[in-house]
């Protein structure tokens, strides 16, 4: 019986099925105030055009946007295998929020701070942490100190930081968390990479979580669908895994073939150099008389 209640839904069908709700919000309000490291309540979740562009996305890919109570848009992306150009693509979902949300006419002071959140399961590239931050940040070349911006607001000068206006970027590694769960972080992080949550957990979020995502809470209906979004995920990584199995494999034979080759038309040269008649170079190499000549 304990096994049943220790089974929860995954984050990624918790942000497209249930946690859009806005009696769930506690849940997702937990997740973002431990990864943006401040107080977060959530005023609504808005429409999100970039989700589910394809069939294939359905279940590679699935996002939400939200509105937290500064007025600022979150967006929440969960990527389960690699994508080519992954930064390009959420540097645009950044900027194509941005521009959705300030109407034509009106002033730059209605540009909104976006935090991009990207929960990845797949490798982007080096690095030895699990969890990074990335902002705008103006520094000096010469002083290393960092441009507070003046500008006037209500008829006062006021300094504003840059990082106060442009977008924040957190990109969080799943597969490479391997740490004991101990602070409300890595409790998440926990979460995240293989489903199981404390049952004296206090991170926040967590505790709502082990209530509103129990999988055998779920309608039978529910569950069906969900096992198959598993059942999919799984079976598009494993076609991933054994292309690139076989183009290794491909690489590693051309890389082979092209050796013998290499080494067929280096023992040709030497032969030709040492004045051998060109038709015992063919027997002995293999290569024709017009290979051969161009040595």
């Amino acid at each position: 019986m304990e096994e049943l209640q220790d089974k929860y839904v995954r984050f990624d069908w918790a942000i497209k099925r249930l946690l859009r709700q806005k009696a769930n919000f506690d849940v997702l309000e937990g997740f973002l105030t431990v990864f943006l490291g401040e107080k977060v309540t959530i005023l609504e979740i808005l429409e999100s055009g970039s989700n589910q562009l394809s069939a294939e996305d359905k279940f590679n890919r699935v996002d939400i946007k939200a509105r937290n109570s500064k007025d600022e848009i979150i967006i929440i992306e969960i990527q389960n295998t690699r994508e080519l150009y992954y930064l390009e693509r959420i540097l645009y979902g950044v900027a194509k929020a941005i521009t959705e949300h300030i109407s034509l006419g009106e002033t730059y002071y209605k540009v909104k701070k976006i935090y991009s959140i990207s929960v990845l399961y797949f490798d982007i590239g080096k690095g030895n942490d699990y969890l990074y931050y990335g902002q705008n940040h103006f520094v000096g070349v010469h002083t290393g100190d960092h441009l507070q911006v003046n500008v006037k607001e209500r008829d006062a000068i006021v300094s504003r930081m840059p990082a106060e206006i442009f977008p924040e970027y957190v990109l969080i590694r799943v597969n490479e968390f391997d740490k004991v769960a101990v602070t409300p972080l890595e409790e998440w992080m926990k979460y995240l990479k293989d489903g199981t949550i404390r049952p004296d957990t206090t991170a926040p979020g967590l505790s709502e979580a082990r209530e509103k995502l129990k999988y055998f809470s779920m309608p039978p209906k529910e569950r069906m669908a969900y096992d198959e979004h598993l059942s999919a995920v799984m079976i598009q990584n494993d076609v991933l895994d054994s292309a690139k199995l076989e183009g290794k494999i491909e690489g590693r034979a051309e890389g082979r073939a092209e050796g013998r080759d290499e080494e067929r038309f280096s023992i040709a040269r030497n032969m030709k150099q040492l004045g051998i008649p060109v038709d015992v170079i063919v027997k002995s190499t293999g290569l024709t008389s017009g290979e051969i000549e161009t040595l």
